[in-house]
């Protein structure tokens, strides 16, 4: 397989794209983060997440240090060829660092945030 599909995203000048974390059972979304060209094809060769962290400066391969990988079911291209689709099974049911299943889970009310979502696991657990 070549790479050339790689060509028909449209990077940020950084060299990203925006990506979209969704569970492909529930259709809800668990996350937003970033890839370049290498965390894409890696993710595409393995099946695995990767993403590039934008604030450690490197990859990240998601659940290498909680164990909560993202198995690939699907990867979508937006209409504007800029943001990116994951449809996800989520090992262990957690996304989210803070130990919930989704890094969405205030909401706002009344001009406040609200917690709407239960820790599964307390993050101490989860990384150690």
């Amino acid at each position: 397989m070549t790479d050339t599909w790689l060509d028909e995203v449209r990077w940020t000048e950084e060299g990203l794209v925006p990506v979209i974390v969704q569970l492909a059972n529930s259709e809800r979304v668990v996350m937003f983060a970033w890839m370049n060209k290498e965390s894409l094809q890696l993710t595409v060769k393995n099946g695995i997440a990767v993403y590039w962290s934008r604030s450690r400066q490197r990859l990240w391969r998601k659940g290498e240090e909680s164990g909560h990988q993202q198995k690939i079911i699907d990867i979508q291209l937006d209409c504007d060829e800029d943001v990116i689709l994951l449809k996800i099974e989520q090992v262990g049911g957690i996304a989210c660092h803070t130990g919930r299943q989704s890094c969405f889970y205030r909401s706002l009310v009344d001009g406040q945030w609200q917690i709407k979502e239960s820790v599964l696991k307390d993050p101490k657990d989860i990384y150690q």
